[in-house]
């Protein structure tokens, strides 16, 4: 889930980084008042979660109270990806000397903690890795050790874009508190872009996004009430959740055997109940390759009961212009493929149609798939196991699916 940017600063300020000093405004009249209790140039910034927002002019400048209404009105009713601000931030209008990025994340392949920065800010980072490479630096560090090993990984980070004596000494403790964050909160991704370096040589978080480990909820309660966050709320880059991604939901809250997480709705024509976890992606980007369009994205697994299957599969099939699903994931042995297939087949039968004719593939090699099959021969349901790979699975649904 992501924070605004207003409450991603408030983590900074958590931490001591400092930030440009401003509040919110849901109004023009109250951008208007911020802008002449701060005195000079103010930023007007888009408070959406959707990445993008100064390219589509949701940052504006304005040099007096006036004009910052004027802007802030404009903002306030600029719809940028599908999403409308839920306020905008005014604050005061910092001049530096030179930009920087840093950002946390995780590293899938080392399956480590990693810390980046580049000294070209205010650009997207994956882009300038693309772009110019050597720009662009990065250090692992420890979810285990003492903060100090991340100090002294920052040190390394920044002495390597070139800093020495106070600069470097400065941007350190700025990377190395945001990577306390980072672990502190369970973020996915800690981002401060761009950090400014003053003419008196300090250091200012001009901008600043963070996205939190969804299943990391319930350890970090009291930052989300803090925030006024209710556990019914469900943010995502997408926008507010879709009336079938929130019923998706329901379903999982309801049951607590097996678990749908995420699910996420598209527009295409292809039903699908996945899962395994990351083989879940790897099932997507399989359909994508072999020229299917889905409907949605559902990791399903842990082990759902008979009931959860069936209602997910009625809820997928139930969508406008979806009349075929496959059920697919890799290898797994904390699921049974026989309760899977119960409930899918379930969830077929009570909305009157025929599962041989609406399950294209069924592949769910694990626990109990050899009862699996046999419910799944009763029906004429094509099914596959583990001899047959993700890909040509993929092929064979989309087939179906496409005609």
């Amino acid at each position: 889930m992501r924070f605004y940017e207003f409450e991603s600063k408030k983590v900074l300020a958590k931490y001591g980084i400092p930030f440009a000093e401003g509040e919110l405004a849901k109004t023009p009249e109250e951008a208007e008042k911020i802008a002449a209790d701060l005195g000079g140039p103010v930023a007007i910034k888009s408070q959406i979660l959707a990445s993008g927002r100064a390219a589509a002019g949701g940052v504006k400048f304005a040099g007096s109270p006036a004009e910052a209404k004027e802007q802030a009105a404009a903002i306030l009713a600029l719809e940028i990806n599908g999403q409308k601000p839920v306020a905008v931030r005014v604050e005061r209008k910092i001049d530096v000397k030179r930009e920087f990025a840093v950002q946390m994340t995780y590293d899938g392949v080392a399956k480590r903690p990693v810390m980046i920065a580049s000294d070209i800010g205010s650009k997207n980072l994956d882009d300038v890795a693309d772009e110019q490479p050597d720009r662009v630096q990065r250090r692992h560090f420890s979810t285990l050790g003492p903060m100090r090993n991340s100090v002294f990984r920052a040190k390394e980070l920044v002495r390597s874009l070139g800093l020495t004596g106070q600069p470097l000494n400065r941007m350190t403790q700025v990377v190395s508190r945001l990577a306390e964050a980072f672990l502190e909160y369970d973020l996915t991704t800690a981002e401060i872009n761009a950090l400014g370096e003053t003419e008196d040589g300090k250091f200012i978080a001009l901008d600043c996004y963070m996205d939190m480990e969804e299943e990391g909820r319930f350890r970090q309660q009291a930052l989300l009430e803090e925030f006024g966050i209710p556990s019914t709320e469900t943010r995502s880059v997408r926008g507010e959740p879709t009336p079938m991604e929130r019923e998706a939901h329901a379903i999982d809250a309801e049951d607590p055997r097996g678990l749908i997480s995420p699910f996420v709705e598209f527009d295409g024509n292809m039903g699908l109940v996945i899962g395994a976890g990351g083989g879940s992606l790897t099932i997507f980007d399989a359909v994508k390759r072999q020229g299917g369009n889905p409907a949605n994205y559902a990791a399903i697994g842990g082990n759902p009961s008979v009931g959860k299957a069936q209602r997910l599969t009625k809820l997928v099939l139930g969508k406008k212009g979806v009349d075929k699903i496959a059920v697919m994931s890799n290898v797994v042995s904390n699921t049974r493929a026989d309760l899977v297939a119960r409930g899918v087949i379930k969830g077929v039968l009570e909305m009157g149609l025929v599962p041989s004719e609406v399950i294209t593939i069924f592949r769910c090699p694990g626990a109990w798939e050899a009862d699996a099959f046999k419910i799944l021969e009763k029906y004429g349901v094509e099914y596959c196991d583990r001899t047959v790979s993700l890909s040509e699975a993929a092929k064979r649904a989309v087939a179906k699916v496409n005609g």
